[in-house]
């Protein structure tokens, strides 16, 4: 614990919801819920406004739809938040060089380390010109959290919320917690918070009265003791700037259980794809290939195969994902699918190549010629939380996949999918493409030759309806097009705040360094 609240947690607010109220004007003020709109879509992110009637992250989206049927539901563009996001976490790494991201809209940062708070008096002033530079840049608001701990740093914040900032006096903690649940404790979850309910502990002040003997009893030596310091108060846990990645994975979830063994395995080879790409992005191999089945019945199970060295061969991690496939019952039908690979490095060992061309010359009869091996698989477009879970760079931060800058293939497993042939299709499945390219999502940023920029507020039945606004305009009109009007295209999101040449990196100009780190207007 530290003398002086120098440990600093900002939460952007209600983030993707936030976002996407100011890149749309018309939807200000108005219930807005962001997440996946397939029947086994989850809510990522809801507005304010859409809370009000109950609706909450990692709710079900159709039960979304009956609290606020007349929300607006839209799809995630990550290519968006990742932009404001890196704005966002700018202004942060101007205040220290010790910021520890914990998701693109939230992260730690030690003041006390770029010297741009040593005391209460500091803390706050650089808290409320963090909160008065966020909203400058990027038009959205943050809440602020002060104390000398993470622990009690990331309580102040959520105190905080919406829009606003608490500083918790060191001295005063154990007099704050007491009274609160046991749940805002880190490690507490619903599992645990239930055990310790039944024990008759369902406040913070009955875990410090308990003792830390009989936390221990209860959850074992490691958490039990953590509990106890963190239920009187105690945080030494450091910010740190660096976090490795310990795994590297993607998951979707189908909107129909998959009966068919071939689809099953042509999603195996896409997710593989995908996977891959995200690997090579970060610059690392894996050494595990793991494979993760939902089944029809929600039982889920995982299978890995460890292999000789780290790779990131499209080919090696596709052929094991499919091996491991083979010894899955997936007869009953399959919800959820999942690639990942663990064990990171740096490298990889090369001679893995040399066995995945071996393995495919022997599975291979009438001695045809085994090629090269395939090094393809750049990183393609996701789907998360588009009616997909997936998984993404474990301790990196949420996983990105593309943002809706582009139409959405109608299904997966098809023409058009990356990594799948598609000469045998033919003129038909030319035109199938062709038709499921034009498919439009809600929120989908789109422009038009003679109208301008836009967003899709409806698509279907060969119509697609367009409010053409920007963010720093007044509510737009509507109109209806064709959904292979040639003259309407996705385009990529504009930047929240009017004047950004630089757009997505763009910072006001007009700032000093003051106090070894703090950024401040002139």
């Amino acid at each position: 614990m530290r003398a002086a609240p120098t440990i600093l947690h900002l939460d952007m607010d209600a983030f993707y919801a936030a976002a996407e109220q100011a890149a749309k004007p018309s939807l200000r003020g108005k219930p807005v819920v962001v997440g996946g709109l397939g029947p086994r879509g989850v809510v990522a992110t809801a507005s304010y406004e859409a809370r009000r009637f109950g609706v909450h992250s990692a709710m079900p989206m159709a039960q979304a739809r009956r609290l606020a049927p007349n929300a607006a539901y839209l799809v995630p563009r990550f290519t968006l938040y990742r932009a404001v996001s890196e704005q966002v976490m700018e202004l942060l790494r101007r205040l220290s060089p010790l910021v520890e991201p914990l998701s693109l809209d939230e992260a730690f940062v030690d003041l006390e380390a770029g010297g741009a708070a040593r005391d209460a008096a500091g803390a706050r002033e650089t808290g409320e010109r963090l909160r008065r530079d966020i909203h400058e840049v990027t038009g959205l608001t943050g809440s602020v959290g002060l104390a000398g701990s993470k622990m009690l740093a990331k309580i102040a914040s959520e105190e905080a919320k919406p829009d606003g900032l608490v500083l918790i006096e060191p001295g005063t903690e154990r007099e704050l917690l007491g009274p609160k649940s046991v749940r805002i404790l880190p490690g507490v979850g619903p599992a645990t918070g239930e055990h310790l309910r039944r024990a008759g502990m369902t406040t913070v002040a009955d875990l410090a009265g308990a003792g830390a003997d009989e936390l221990v009893r209860l959850l074992g030596k490691a958490h039990g003791e953590s509990l106890y310091r963190m239920a009187r108060g105690y945080d030494d846990r450091p910010v740190v700037a660096e976090r490795d990645a310990k795994s590297v994975s993607v998951e979707d979830t189908f909107d129909v259980d998959l009966h068919d063994r071939v689809r099953v395995r042509m999603e195996v080879e896409r997710l593989a794809e995908r996977c891959v790409g995200r690997l090579r992005s970060a610059g690392r191999s894996g050494r595990t290939v793991v494979l993760k089945v939902r089944r029809y019945d929600f039982s889920t199970l995982t299978r890995s195969e460890t292999l000789r060295g780290p790779t990131d061969d499209l080919v090696v991690v596709r052929e094991a994902a499919a091996r491991l496939l083979e010894g899955v019952d997936t007869t009953g039908g399959v919800r959820l699918l999942g690639v990942g690979v663990t064990g990171l490095a740096d490298y990889t060992q090369e001679d893995l190549f040399a066995q995945a061309a071996a393995e495919r010359a022997a599975a291979e009869t009438g001695g045809a010629e085994t090629g090269g091996a395939e090094t393809g698989g750049g990183e393609t477009s996701g789907t998360e939380a588009g009616g997909t879970e997936a998984g993404g760079v474990e301790g990196q931060g949420p996983a990105g996949g593309a943002a809706g800058t582009g139409a959405v293939p109608a299904a997966a497993g098809r023409a058009g999918v990356p990594g799948e042939p598609a000469g045998s299709q033919g003129a038909v499945g030319a035109a199938e493409e062709a038709r499921e390219e034009r498919r439009w999502m809600a929120g989908q940023d789109v422009r038009h030759t003679e109208y301008g920029a836009g967003w899709v507020q409806g698509s279907g039945l060969g119509r697609v309806t367009v409010r053409f606004e920007e963010p720093w305009s007044a509510p737009g009109r509507v109109r209806t097009f064709r959904a292979d009007d040639p003259e309407l295209a996705p385009s990529d999101p504009l930047p929240l705040v009017a004047g950004q040449s630089s757009w997505p990196a763009s910072l006001p100009k007009s700032r000093s360094v003051e106090g070894g780190g703090g950024s401040a207007r002139p």
